[in-house]
């Protein structure tokens, strides 16, 4: 039976990780709700008419509880880990939905943990990203920097790389992340991969992959779109998906989800919004779609 659900937004305006590419992301939480804004209004008595489907959506009044930002510490990584741990816990036993806007993509570790730590059962995490972040650990780079959270999500007791699936990874990475993934049995979809199967076949195998866990976490960098549609990024990869390649996908993987994170968005390299815009509608939709759980 259907269930409605209901979705809390928190900002994490933390780029102390960004140790590659263009730091800047701690502005996207601030940005991202401003385009957000004027989306959110659009929900009246409990409705929203949605386009694509010609319908009338029903979405409750409270469907997106803007819960502000959570308190980071740009000096200290592992406090701002934990406190980005303990409000996605928080969200998910008040019986709501985390959508985490950061940030950099160290990120993905604390919400994997929260939602790790507040759920029972089999964690699998749906990874959209240019890049597969499966590095341990480096002298640039330490244990928790952007090209380490996968990496760190993976050693969670119940996270295991057989319930968990990356998509949009393209181009060249690390040698060792390439035999991590091969020894550990973690595979991906590439950029190139989704776009030949369109998003429909895409999902469909996502959701064949992750069929055994008992609950999803969607990390969702922004790179993986490419940079036409998303040029305010932590770094530019040519070859990603199109801006709506990501909300179809986005809209059919909401039902399963527990949480979202969405990363690297970095305002300060953005042309006119497009990519804070694009956040913005990727998390509205995650919350409209996600309504209601499958």
């Amino acid at each position: 039976m259907n269930t409605t659900r209901q979705f809390d937004l928190w900002g994490i305006p933390f780029d102390g990780e960004a140790t590659l590419g263009w730091p800047g992301s701690r502005y996207a939480p601030a940005r991202v709700r401003e385009c957000a804004r004027w989306i959110n209004m659009r929900i009246r008595d409990g409705h929203v008419y949605c386009l694509e489907t010609d319908s009338q959506m029903a979405v409750g009044e409270h469907l997106l509880h803007d819960r502000g930002d959570v308190k980071v510490v740009p000096s200290n990584t592992l406090k701002t880990f934990t406190a980005t741990r303990e409000a996605v816990m928080m969200s998910i036993r008040e019986g709501r939905v985390p959508i985490m806007i950061g940030g950099d993509d160290s990120l993905l570790f604390p919400v994997a943990q929260g939602v790790h730590d507040a759920l029972p059962g089999r964690i699998g995490i749906i990874h959209f990203d240019a890049h597969l972040d499966l590095m341990d650990e480096s002298e640039d780079q330490g244990r928790h920097s952007q090209s380490s959270g996968m990496r760190r999500s993976l050693e969670l007791e119940r996270v295991a790389p057989t319930d968990c699936i990356q998509v949009c990874e393209r181009h060249f990475n690390f040698p060792a992340s390439g035999q991590f993934k091969h020894d550990h049995d973690l595979i991906h979809l590439s950029a190139r991969d989704v776009i030949r199967l369109g998003p429909e076949a895409t999902v469909a195998r996502i959701l064949q992959r992750v069929k055994d866990a008992d609950h999803l976490f969607l990390s969702f960098d922004i790179d993986s779109v490419d940079p036409a549609y998303a040029p305010g990024a932590g770094a530019h990869e040519p070859g990603g998906i199109s801006s709506n390649e990501a909300l179809q996908m986005i809209e059919m993987l909401a039902p399963h989800c527990a949480a979202m994170a969405i990363t690297e968005v970095n305002p300060t390299k953005d042309v006119g919004d497009m990519t804070s815009t694009l956040a913005a509608y990727l998390a509205f939709s995650f919350a409209v779609y996600g309504s209601r759980k499958l």
